[in-house]
């Protein structure tokens, strides 16, 4: 079994799902009292996010990297940035690693294809949303088209994960915006729907929408169980 690298923080709550399912799935493959092999490097948020707010994505990368080379040298054999947003600087993660990083969009683009999907939707970060280093990889990389929701409906979103769910606030009130949200992609023609923040999952699931939901955490998860598995 190969040692995960984990790259958390971003927030804790998501960052519990990660070792849950990681965990879970491990027991499930192997059984007994088997776990993962893993490494986790818990970053302190709030720093994260004040850089963020202010756009100093240079100093967040150096934190990152700094992160990963932390992770590498505990003897981790790939490594997993735990949150969407922060694959903005995936890229340059890698440059300064020698260990395979697996990159989130990757690993959903995977899911997205065994289903047939040409056209979905994203819920996200307006960071996200917004630039093109996700839903770019997705269009250019894998020929997918991404459609964001329109302006005020992105705002909810963002405003949901940073107020609500990364201080671990489940208001039913959101959810129901978040359903409206998403019906109102699938009117755009969206075939599927990216839960592209890591919090998501904890406020909408599957029953609550009418097309493919594709939970990011739980695909990221389950992706590195099936690298450290394999032969």
């Amino acid at each position: 079994m190969k040692t995960i690298g984990l790259i958390g923080g971003m927030s804790w709550e998501s960052s519990v799902e990660y070792y849950r399912i990681i965990n879970e799935a491990v027991r499930e493959r192997l059984g007994g009292f088997h776990s993962a092999k893993s490494i986790l490097y818990s970053v302190d948020f709030a720093e994260i996010e004040i850089l963020q707010k202010r756009g100093k994505w240079e100093e967040a990368t150096r934190l990152m990297v700094e992160a990963a080379q932390q992770v590498e040298r505990g003897g981790a054999d790939f490594i997993l940035i735990c949150t969407n947003t922060m694959h903005k600087m995936a890229e340059e993660v890698q440059k300064q690693i020698r260990i395979p990083l697996l990159h989130i969009a990757d690993a959903t683009r995977e899911r997205i294809r065994e289903q047939g999907l040409s056209k979905i939707g994203l819920l996200e970060t307006k960071f996200t949303m917004e630039e093109d280093f996700y839903k770019g990889r997705l269009v250019k990389m894998y020929d997918l088209e991404v459609l964001v929701p329109d302006g005020e409906d992105r705002e909810v979103v963002h405003r949901v994960i940073y107020d609500e769910l990364v201080l671990d606030v489940i208001d039913p009130s959101s959810k129901e915006k978040y359903i409206m949200i998403v019906e109102n992609l699938v009117r755009r023609g969206a075939q599927g729907v990216v839960l592209g923040c890591t919090e998501i999952g904890l406020l909408l699931r599957q029953e609550d929408v009418p097309v493919p939901v594709f939970d990011t955490t739980i695909i990221h998860a389950k992706a590195a169980v099936d690298r450290a598995l394999a032969d």
